[in-house]
């Protein structure tokens, strides 16, 4: 689905491989709606991640559909397929800079990220830049560094002003992208997975077990 159509003045933002989405995820996005007031949470599926260059993720259409099933129940959350309608590594400031296209210059767009990704925007391509185009909201756990002493000589005040203002407790899950695969692959039970998703996941013939 694309992000044109959705009718809102806050909007959330969660990218990620998604590969396959699971129940983490979706918590994760539903917590992020209601903490931060938001009309929507676009997922958004990466077509190659920058920092997963070199590992093979299921088709993007796969990908999108299973999302799709996913995000059903979930009346804040959609679906969005803007990496994957542009193609090639999916940079965050050319995916910001097309929902301010599709979106409108007037919708407040939160960037949802975990404290993992907050300790290494120092790395993103045009961090300044896109600093000013969104409100980074950090999903904190018990334990988390949320320190951005290490964005001061890269942002101004006011974007870092907003990263510390702008924070989500998320909900403890230990659904795992990696796991599932493992998992699926081997044929073993797939845990944190949506009856739809896994049933889906099944019909396509996704993360199966290698045959001999």
């Amino acid at each position: 689905m694309t992000s044109r159509g959705v009718a809102a003045r806050r909007v959330g933002w969660l990218g990620g491989s998604f590969d396959p989405v699971h129940e983490g995820h979706i918590t994760i996005a539903d917590a992020a709606a209601e903490t931060l007031g938001l009309d929507v949470v676009l997922l958004v599926p990466a077509a190659i991640p920058p920092h997963k260059r070199d590992r093979q993720l299921a088709s993007g259409d796969d990908r999108l559909a299973l999302l799709e099933l996913a995000c059903r129940d979930h009346e804040r959350l959609v679906p969005c397929d803007i990496e994957l309608r542009r193609a090639g590594v999916s940079y965050s400031f050319d995916t910001a800079m097309g929902l301010r296209e599709e979106l409108g210059p007037d919708v407040e767009l939160y960037y949802i990220i975990g404290a993992d990704t907050l300790a290494d925007l120092a790395t993103w391509h045009r961090i300044d830049e896109l600093a000013r185009l969104v409100t980074f909201c950090t999903l904190r756990r018990e334990g988390d560094d949320l320190s951005t002493d290490h964005l001061d000589d890269l942002l101004d005040a006011d974007s870092i002003k907003r990263i510390r203002e702008h924070v989500v407790d998320a909900p403890i899950h230990p659904a795992s992208s990696t796991a599932i695969r493992a998992a699926l692959t081997s044929g073993e039970p797939a845990d944190d997975l949506a009856p739809a998703v896994l049933a889906e996941i099944r019909a396509r013939g996704l993360y199966a077990p290698a045959t001999r």
